[in-house]
Protein backbone atom coordinates (compact mmCIF):
# COMPACT_ATOMS: atom_id res chain seq x y z
CA UNK A 1 0.00 0.00 0.00
CA UNK A 2 1.40 3.40 -0.99
CA UNK A 3 1.93 6.05 1.65
CA UNK A 4 -0.59 8.90 1.80
CA UNK A 5 0.41 12.06 -0.09
CA UNK A 6 2.08 14.65 2.12
CA UNK A 7 2.15 18.44 1.82
CA UNK A 8 3.93 21.18 3.71
CA UNK A 9 1.74 22.38 6.57
CA UNK A 10 1.51 25.92 5.15
CA UNK A 11 0.29 24.54 1.84
CA UNK A 12 -2.25 22.32 3.60
CA UNK A 13 -3.70 25.28 5.52
CA UNK A 14 -3.86 27.33 2.33
CA UNK A 15 -5.57 24.51 0.44
CA UNK A 16 -8.14 24.22 3.23
CA UNK A 17 -8.99 27.86 2.60
CA UNK A 18 -8.28 29.10 6.13
CA UNK A 19 -5.35 31.37 5.27
CA UNK A 20 -2.62 32.09 2.75
CA UNK A 21 0.74 30.31 2.96
CA UNK A 22 2.39 33.47 4.27
CA UNK A 23 -0.28 33.82 6.94
CA UNK A 24 0.13 30.14 7.83
CA UNK A 25 3.83 30.64 8.49
CA UNK A 26 3.04 33.57 10.76
CA UNK A 27 0.37 31.58 12.62
CA UNK A 28 2.84 28.75 13.18
CA UNK A 29 5.41 31.19 14.57
CA UNK A 30 2.69 32.46 16.93
CA UNK A 31 2.02 28.92 18.18
CA UNK A 32 -1.54 28.77 16.82
CA UNK A 33 -1.18 25.59 14.76
CA UNK A 34 -1.00 22.05 16.12
CA UNK A 35 -0.68 18.66 14.43
CA UNK A 36 -1.95 15.61 16.32
CA UNK A 37 -2.02 17.67 19.49
CA UNK A 38 1.56 18.97 19.20
CA UNK A 39 2.00 22.73 18.67
CA UNK A 40 4.27 23.46 15.72
CA UNK A 41 7.23 25.78 16.00
CA UNK A 42 8.37 25.63 12.37
CA UNK A 43 6.61 25.59 8.97
CA UNK A 44 9.13 22.96 7.80
CA UNK A 45 6.67 20.18 8.57
CA UNK A 46 4.72 17.86 6.27
CA UNK A 47 1.28 16.39 6.88
CA UNK A 48 -1.11 13.97 5.19
CA UNK A 49 -4.89 13.58 5.35
CA UNK A 50 -4.34 11.18 8.25
CA UNK A 51 -3.04 13.96 10.52
CA UNK A 52 -5.34 16.00 12.74
CA UNK A 53 -4.61 19.69 12.22
CA UNK A 54 -6.02 22.43 14.43
CA UNK A 55 -5.78 26.21 14.40
CA UNK A 56 -6.45 27.92 17.73
CA UNK A 57 -7.74 24.53 18.90
CA UNK A 58 -10.29 24.27 16.09
CA UNK A 59 -10.10 21.57 13.38
CA UNK A 60 -9.80 22.58 9.73
CA UNK A 61 -13.07 22.88 7.81
CA UNK A 62 -14.25 19.53 6.55
CA UNK A 63 -15.14 18.60 3.01
CA UNK A 64 -18.81 19.23 3.74
CA UNK A 65 -18.04 22.97 3.89
CA UNK A 66 -17.43 23.21 0.14
CA UNK A 67 -19.22 26.32 -1.06
CA UNK A 68 -18.78 28.66 -4.02
CA UNK A 69 -19.80 32.19 -4.93
CA UNK A 70 -19.76 34.36 -8.03
CA UNK A 71 -18.53 37.89 -7.37
CA UNK A 72 -18.56 40.91 -9.69
CA UNK A 73 -15.21 42.54 -8.97
CA UNK A 74 -15.05 46.25 -9.66
CA UNK A 75 -11.95 48.13 -10.77
CA UNK A 76 -9.62 49.35 -8.05
CA UNK A 77 -9.65 46.18 -5.91
CA UNK A 78 -6.62 43.94 -5.35
CA UNK A 79 -7.28 40.20 -5.44
CA UNK A 80 -5.42 39.42 -2.23
CA UNK A 81 -6.26 39.07 1.46
CA UNK A 82 -3.92 41.90 2.47
CA UNK A 83 -1.97 44.53 0.57
CA UNK A 84 1.28 46.07 1.94
CA UNK A 85 0.40 49.33 0.16
CA UNK A 86 -2.94 49.52 1.94
CA UNK A 87 -5.03 49.39 -1.23
CA UNK A 88 -8.61 48.05 -0.92
CA UNK A 89 -8.90 44.32 -1.52
CA UNK A 90 -11.56 42.01 -2.90
CA UNK A 91 -11.89 40.23 0.42
CA UNK A 92 -12.37 43.43 2.41
CA UNK A 93 -15.31 44.28 0.17
CA UNK A 94 -17.16 40.99 0.74
CA UNK A 95 -20.17 40.71 3.07
CA UNK A 96 -19.25 40.03 6.70
CA UNK A 97 -21.38 36.88 6.84
CA UNK A 98 -19.27 35.05 4.25
CA UNK A 99 -16.81 32.46 5.61
CA UNK A 100 -13.16 32.77 4.70
CA UNK A 101 -12.84 32.16 0.97
CA UNK A 102 -10.09 32.02 -1.65
CA UNK A 103 -10.34 33.15 -5.23
CA UNK A 104 -10.10 30.95 -8.31
CA UNK A 105 -7.32 32.84 -10.05
CA UNK A 106 -7.11 36.61 -9.94
CA UNK A 107 -8.14 39.78 -11.69
CA UNK A 108 -5.62 42.62 -11.57
CA UNK A 109 -6.25 46.05 -10.08
CA UNK A 110 -7.74 47.60 -13.21
CA UNK A 111 -9.68 44.54 -14.39
CA UNK A 112 -13.27 43.83 -13.49
CA UNK A 113 -15.94 41.21 -13.88
CA UNK A 114 -16.47 37.64 -12.78
CA UNK A 115 -14.38 36.24 -9.94
CA UNK A 116 -15.14 32.82 -8.48
CA UNK A 117 -14.72 32.33 -4.74
CA UNK A 118 -14.67 29.07 -2.78
CA UNK A 119 -14.05 27.74 0.71
CA UNK A 120 -11.86 24.98 -0.74
CA UNK A 121 -8.36 26.16 -1.58
CA UNK A 122 -7.46 22.83 -3.17
CA UNK A 123 -10.45 23.09 -5.50
CA UNK A 124 -9.54 26.67 -6.40
CA UNK A 125 -6.06 25.57 -7.47
CA UNK A 126 -7.49 22.77 -9.60
CA UNK A 127 -9.96 25.04 -11.36
CA UNK A 128 -7.13 27.40 -12.30
CA UNK A 129 -5.29 24.70 -14.26
CA UNK A 130 -5.51 24.80 -18.08
CA UNK A 131 -6.08 21.02 -17.98
CA UNK A 132 -9.69 21.64 -16.91
CA UNK A 133 -10.30 23.02 -20.42
CA UNK A 134 -12.37 25.82 -18.91
CA UNK A 135 -12.53 28.90 -21.10
CA UNK A 136 -12.03 32.35 -19.59
CA UNK A 137 -13.88 34.91 -21.68
CA UNK A 138 -13.29 38.67 -21.64
CA UNK A 139 -14.79 41.80 -23.14
CA UNK A 140 -11.88 44.06 -23.98
CA UNK A 141 -11.91 47.70 -25.06
CA UNK A 142 -8.81 48.79 -26.94
CA UNK A 143 -7.70 52.01 -28.56
CA UNK A 144 -7.65 51.61 -32.33
CA UNK A 145 -9.27 49.45 -34.96
CA UNK A 146 -7.47 46.09 -35.21
CA UNK A 147 -7.82 44.02 -38.35
CA UNK A 148 -9.26 40.47 -38.05
CA UNK A 149 -6.05 39.05 -39.56
CA UNK A 150 -4.07 40.82 -36.84
CA UNK A 151 -6.18 39.21 -34.11
CA UNK A 152 -5.95 35.83 -35.86
CA UNK A 153 -2.19 35.70 -35.20
CA UNK A 154 -2.99 34.75 -31.60
CA UNK A 155 -4.83 31.58 -32.62
CA UNK A 156 -1.71 29.41 -32.71
CA UNK A 157 -0.13 30.85 -29.58
CA UNK A 158 2.71 33.35 -29.33
CA UNK A 159 5.90 33.84 -27.33
CA UNK A 160 6.41 37.23 -25.67
CA UNK A 161 9.62 38.02 -23.78
CA UNK A 162 10.37 34.31 -23.51
CA UNK A 163 6.93 33.42 -22.15
CA UNK A 164 4.83 31.06 -24.25
CA UNK A 165 1.10 31.76 -24.46
CA UNK A 166 -1.25 29.11 -25.76
CA UNK A 167 -3.90 29.53 -28.47
CA UNK A 168 -6.23 32.48 -27.93
CA UNK A 169 -9.38 33.43 -29.82
CA UNK A 170 -9.86 37.16 -30.33
CA UNK A 171 -12.79 38.56 -32.29
CA UNK A 172 -13.70 42.13 -33.20
CA UNK A 173 -17.22 42.91 -31.96
CA UNK A 174 -17.68 46.58 -32.67
CA UNK A 175 -16.03 49.99 -33.02
CA UNK A 176 -16.98 53.15 -31.16
CA UNK A 177 -15.12 56.27 -32.26
CA UNK A 178 -11.42 55.67 -31.71
CA UNK A 179 -12.03 52.48 -29.73
CA UNK A 180 -12.91 48.87 -30.50
CA UNK A 181 -14.55 46.17 -28.42
CA UNK A 182 -13.17 42.63 -28.64
CA UNK A 183 -14.15 39.26 -27.21
CA UNK A 184 -11.06 37.34 -26.09
CA UNK A 185 -11.22 33.68 -25.03
CA UNK A 186 -8.36 31.64 -23.53
CA UNK A 187 -7.74 28.67 -21.23
CA UNK A 188 -4.40 29.44 -19.57
CA UNK A 189 -5.04 32.61 -17.60
CA UNK A 190 -1.40 33.57 -17.03
CA UNK A 191 -0.56 36.76 -15.17
CA UNK A 192 -1.89 39.78 -17.12
CA UNK A 193 -2.21 37.54 -20.17
CA UNK A 194 -4.85 39.52 -22.05
CA UNK A 195 -3.05 42.83 -21.53
CA UNK A 196 0.30 41.36 -22.62
CA UNK A 197 -1.25 39.85 -25.74
CA UNK A 198 -2.88 43.14 -26.68
CA UNK A 199 0.39 44.99 -26.10
CA UNK A 200 2.04 42.44 -28.40
CA UNK A 201 -0.43 43.56 -31.08
CA UNK A 202 0.34 47.21 -30.22
CA UNK A 203 -3.14 47.71 -28.78
CA UNK A 204 -3.71 49.67 -25.59
CA UNK A 205 -6.36 48.18 -23.26
CA UNK A 206 -8.61 50.75 -21.62
CA UNK A 207 -11.13 48.32 -20.13
CA UNK A 208 -11.08 44.60 -19.40
CA UNK A 209 -14.12 42.69 -18.13
CA UNK A 210 -14.19 38.95 -17.46
CA UNK A 211 -17.61 37.71 -18.51
CA UNK A 212 -17.20 33.96 -18.06
CA UNK A 213 -15.04 31.40 -16.30
CA UNK A 214 -15.84 27.92 -17.55
CA UNK A 215 -19.57 27.26 -17.15
CA UNK A 216 -20.07 30.27 -14.89
CA UNK A 217 -21.29 33.55 -16.42
CA UNK A 218 -21.18 37.13 -15.15
CA UNK A 219 -24.69 37.66 -16.50
CA UNK A 220 -26.56 40.49 -14.76
CA UNK A 221 -24.48 40.40 -11.58
CA UNK A 222 -23.93 44.01 -10.52
CA UNK A 223 -20.51 45.41 -9.52
CA UNK A 224 -19.83 44.40 -5.91
CA UNK A 225 -22.65 41.85 -5.90
CA UNK A 226 -22.06 38.31 -4.59
CA UNK A 227 -24.22 35.31 -5.49
CA UNK A 228 -23.76 31.86 -3.99
CA UNK A 229 -23.62 28.88 -6.35
CA UNK A 230 -26.12 26.23 -5.32
CA UNK A 231 -24.95 22.78 -4.29
CA UNK A 232 -26.88 21.34 -7.23
CA UNK A 233 -24.99 23.54 -9.71
CA UNK A 234 -21.66 22.68 -8.05
CA UNK A 235 -22.37 18.97 -8.46
CA UNK A 236 -23.57 19.39 -12.05
CA UNK A 237 -20.76 21.67 -13.24
CA UNK A 238 -17.80 20.44 -11.23
CA UNK A 239 -18.55 16.75 -10.92
CA UNK A 240 -15.33 14.81 -10.34
CA UNK A 241 -13.33 18.01 -9.90
CA UNK A 242 -15.04 18.82 -6.59
CA UNK A 243 -14.65 15.24 -5.39
CA UNK A 244 -10.94 15.01 -6.24
CA UNK A 245 -10.23 18.30 -4.47
CA UNK A 246 -11.26 16.85 -1.13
Amino acid sequence: MSEPKKDRIAKRLSMAGVCSRREAERWIAEGRVAVDGVVLTSPAFTVSRANEITVDGNPLPGDSTLRMWQFHKRRGLITTHSDPQGRPTVFQSLPNDLPRVVSVGRLDLNSEGLLLLTTQGRLARQLELPSTGWIRRYRVRVFGHPEPRQLATLAKGVTIDGIKYGPVTANLDSTQGANSWLTVSLTEGKNREVRRLMEHLELNVSRLIRTAFGPFQLGHLKPGEVREVSGKVIREQLGDLSASAR
